[in-house]
């Protein structure tokens, strides 16, 4: 008898779970006798095993020679703190005060004058230059960036910030630009970082005490991953020739980051690449691709984590590495399409399983959505990997990854401890939980479908 609620989306009973099978193979995950766990990534094909008894190993890895900090030195501890503008390139925003407000452009002499909660840059050593475009595509600046370069230039503090980037850029390179193409450079490149303002916590006694996305509070988180879209949809639109802007995070030196400082990075591409190309492909004979072969079966095998009035995140299924995927449930497919309510449905998601991953664990946020001008409809997604493990001999010669923790237990460990952050007050309020998550809140409607 109905009780007048909606059906929840029960746990899998005790036992051998259900499995999905692919039209004409196996399937796409299975649990074998011996407890091995079988499966093939949904949009990738690739195959990943986990082997019974290698989950139990710790995850985290907290530095082992933490030093301890003088009074002051939390402010300066890499060239992302506030004490240390000077070492990155000429400001394009920053977030500063309780209210997260912009400032745009702030020149070298009045760098110091407030403190930025978050701020934007273009990195100084870029994966794709400014030469790149100019070079390729035949990109010259516009008058917008000109003037700005000329105005940064007129300033002895920003003439001095520039000779300086621009001589540690030219030790790398060999090449010595004129300081005014240094400038252009510079200011008007598509690769940017966005830094937050602490390297540590605010009552930080030692060097280890980081502050991780988990560790904002979740209104810190929104302002985060707001500035992160809107930035995204800026260099989309400031760089004509780009395809794509890929948008990614890489916490900790294993996940491949270069300062244990909390930043996201965006890059813009003159191609979206082979892994959009690849679901461009599968769209086009199914345009629910991803309801159908992602969510469905999360929901099949137990593998819905949370939900908000918004997204969904579910345990992944076919990852190197144990892997969460936070899906947008809005009409819209372009993170900057999302409205101000869909954009913080996410980011409370994200926020919340970075919290539950905890701040030792290197980490990288991949965020995925449809290239604009793509001829097939694709959601918003973010997917959070734990880079616990280091493929290598095995992997290389059987292209079989093993991934030391399955997505069962990778959902049960994520419910356990998001429950817990929940009871002490560290995640964002109207978070379902594991079995609270109801059938529609797994309901995509990127393709147009309620």
């Amino acid at each position: 008898m109905s009780d007048g609620h909606p059906p929840r989306i029960k746990r899998l009973p005790d036992g051998p779970p259900r499995i999905k099978r692919l039209p004409d193979g196996p399937p796409r995950i299975k649990r074998l006798p011996d407890g091995t766990v079988k499966q093939i990534g949904p949009l990738t094909d690739t195959r990943v095993w986990t082997v019974p008894g290698r989950a139990n190993r710790p995850i985290e890895a907290p530095r082992a020679d933490p030093r301890p900090l003088e009074p002051g030195a939390e402010r300066r501890l890499c060239a992302f703190c506030p004490d240390r503008y000077l070492e990155t390139t000429p400001e394009k925003v920053r977030l500063v005060g309780p209210r997260f407000e912009e400032l745009r452009r702030v020149g070298a002499a009045e760098l110091f004058d407030t403190t930025a909660e978050f701020r934007r840059f273009g990195n100084l050593f870029e994966i794709v230059s400014a030469e790149y475009w100019r070079e390729n595509h035949g990109f010259r600046q516009p008058a917008a960036i000109v003037e700005w370069a000329q105005q940064y230039l007129s300033s002895p503090e920003g003439l001095a910030h520039i000779e300086a980037l621009a001589a540690i850029r030219a030790r790398a390179s060999g090449e010595s630009p004129s300081i005014e193409e240094a400038a252009l450079d510079l200011l008007g490149g598509s690769h940017d970082v966005i830094v937050a303002r602490r390297h540590v916590r605010d009552d930080a006694t030692t060097d280890d005490q980081l502050v991780s996305s988990g560790d904002l509070t979740p209104n810190e988180h929104a302002a985060y991953i707001a500035f992160t879209v809107r930035s995204l949809a800026e260099i989309q639109a400031a760089q004509p020739h780009a395809a794509y802007v890929s948008v990614f995070q890489n916490w900790l030196r294993p996940a491949g980051a270069s300062f244990e400082h909390l930043h996201k990075q965006l890059v813009a591409i003159d191609e979206p690449g082979p892994q959009v190309d690849r679901e461009q492909r599968l769209l086009a004979h199914d345009r629910l691709l991803y309801q159908h072969e992602i969510l469905d079966l999360a929901v099949e095998q137990g593998l819905v984590v949370a939900a908000t009035d918004g997204a969904v995140a579910v345990a992944g299924i076919g990852h190197r590495f144990p892997s969460f995927e936070v899906f947008s449930t809005a009409d819209e497919n372009l993170p900057h399409e999302h409205s101000d309510a869909g954009i913080r449905a996410v980011s409370d998601l994200v926020h919340a399983l970075h919290a539950a991953t905890g701040t030792h664990v290197p980490t990288n946020e991949e965020w995925h959505y449809r290239p604009p001008g793509g001829p097939w409809p694709m959601p918003w997604r973010i997917v959070l990997k734990w880079r616990i493990s280091t493929p290598a001999g095995f992997e290389g010669v059987t292209k079989v990854f093993v991934n030391t923790i399955d997505p069962w237990e990778l959902q049960r460990r994520a419910v356990e401890a998001l429950t817990r952050l929940r009871a002490e007050g560290r995640i964002a309020h109207g978070i379902r939980i594991g079995s609270e998550c109801m059938p529609r809140d797994a309901r995509l409607r990127y393709a147009g479908d309620g």
